[in-house]
């Protein structure tokens, strides 16, 4: 009876979490779905309590108020701006778990071994014996997990020993790849792309090794050849992810949310757990057709991105005629008081300089004054995939007039001001003019297509990529420099 009702528990908990991961896909059901997955978690994290092997509640109760404590001020300090490293913080969280799992299911198994072989027993019987298990009813250190393994056949403790590898596998190359990850997004470690001498033969060697010390492991070695094998795929974490450009690191951080799925499902079947084995898949799936869809938007190849062969070198850049020429909000303001229609296109600046409110109460004005304003969204845009939608939203644009590259792209040449607050690569034309740029092919906002484009930023530097803009220096184009919310609320005042 308690087991089906864990099941049962589980069943809803899984539904809620799909129902949470469909209703994340379009913004008016964001928040609903949030939601359900709350509720989702809490019933999973409650029914795992209640259920086989529950005890030690002392310190179960203390580890989950820690745990609660540090989400609660996390969720109190961390802005919009660090959602990504923040994201990618927790993914090498998940993977990290996933090695200490599949470490501690080695050391039940070696353990139960030894104990098995005191009883004149072999660990891995037959069900015909019923797994010989009834002998060790009196060892009262087994635990409900060492219960769990005791109980498997010899074909079960092999498949085991198989789930374990790739969980530790998957865990540590997603805890390296993870670490990399946030240190680039937090400005903590170059940007650039960075490749020990072999590049991509030292990453094959790894793997290859890998894959040898792994049927060593399985063939009988003791812990040595795990530890060989963690170590290759923290290597091989660390690794890839110091190959990819820093352009590139919004698909990085989806395909490592991939990566954490399929480390969470790994556990789960080290543990025996069902619904961690769902939420890993659905985590895991969800993750790589995300990443999927990024690198079409991006022009990248899918198996690229997942052995981190992209944004790496290129030939010398194409050479930039002209000069930035600077405006200042007076020339901004009159261009769009002039305007019928308007295209803002936010980047990242926009969320450092925290200008949402700002910009939507732009946005309000100038609507109210009968102009067409819309919103162009690169669906790369920002570092974390949906950053400024989530953004615009907070500050209550309308989800109507918030458009995607593809549905707005052919307005460009009827469009009077383009206005771009703290966006780069993604409106960057050597995507399409220069074959030698690390995003050739790229599809990027071709905003240079408008009669007039204003460029907010802070200064004359390449930005978080490292990549030149020949946008900047194009003569239907003038920047405006400055803080992203100095310039609005100067804009603010001469919009009545």
């Amino acid at each position: 009876m308690e087991n089906a009702l864990l099941i049962a528990a589980y069943v809803v908990a899984a539904i809620l979490f799909i129902l949470s991961l469909g209703g994340l896909s379009g913004q008016e059901s964001a928040k609903r779905a949030v939601w359900y997955g709350i509720a989702g978690m809490a019933l999973a994290v409650l029914a795992t309590l209640m259920g086989p092997g529950s005890g030690l509640w002392l310190l179960t109760l203390i580890l989950i108020g820690m745990g609660g404590l540090i989400g609660w001020q996390l969720a109190n300090r961390v802005q919009m701006t660090q959602m990504p490293e923040l994201v990618a913080a927790m993914h090498s969280l998940v993977g990290l778990a996933a090695v200490f799992v599949g470490f501690n299911a080695h050391i039940m198994i070696s353990t139960l071994t030894g104990v098995f072989a005191e009883e004149g027993l072999t660990l891995g019987g037959t069900a015909g014996d019923g797994y010989a298990y009834a002998s060790l009813a009196a060892y009262e250190g087994l635990s409900s997990f060492g219960q769990l393994i005791a109980k498997k056949t010899s074909v079960e403790i092999g498949i085991l020993r198989v789930e374990l590898v790739l969980g530790i596998w998957i865990g540590a190359v997603t805890f390296t790849g993870s670490v990399i990850a946030y240190g680039k997004l937090a400005g903590k470690v170059d940007t650039a792309a960075k490749k020990l001498p072999g590049g991509h033969l030292l990453n094959a060697t790894a793997a290859v090794l890998s894959v040898i010390f792994a049927a060593a492991y399985l063939g009988g070695a003791g812990t040595w050849a795990l530890i060989i094998i963690t170590l290759l795929a923290l290597f091989i974490g660390y690794h890839l992810i110091m190959g990819i450009g820093g352009a590139d690191m919004p698909v990085v951080v989806s395909m490592l949310n991939s990566y954490s799925g399929w480390a969470a499902a790994a556990i789960g079947f080290s543990l025996g757990n069902d619904l961690l084995i769902v939420v890993g898949a659905l985590v895991g799936s969800s993750g790589a057709i995300l990443s999927y869809i990024m690198c079409k938007a991006m022009n990248r190849s899918f198996v690229s991105v997942i052995l981190g062969g992209f944004g790496g070198e290129s030939g010398p850049a194409m050479e930039i005629d002209g000069e930035m020429v600077a405006t200042d909000v007076d020339a901004v303001a009159n261009a769009l008081e002039e305007a019928d229609s308007v295209v803002i296109v936010p980047g990242y600046g926009l969320a450092v300089a925290q200008a949402q409110s700002a910009v939507s109460e732009m946005t309000k004005r100038l609507r109210a004054k009968g102009k067409e304003v819309r919103f162009a969204i690169h669906p790369v845009a920002g570092r974390l995939p949906g950053h400024m939608n989530v953004l615009l939203a907070e500050a209550k644009v309308p989800y109507d007039i918030v458009l995607e590259m593809d549905e707005i792209n052919d307005d460009f040449p009827e469009t009077d001001v383009v206005m771009i607050i703290g966006a780069n690569d993604i409106v960057n034309p050597a995507a399409q003019e220069d074959p030698n740029s690390p995003i050739a092919g790229m599809p990027v906002l071709e905003v240079w297509k408008a009669k007039q484009v204003f460029i907010s930023k802070r200064g004359q530097g390449t930005g978080y990529s490292g990549i030149e803009n020949p946008l900047f220096f194009k003569e239907n184009s003038r920047m405006l420099y400055g803080d992203a919310k100095a310039s609005l609320d100067g804009l603010l005042a001469k919009i009545s």
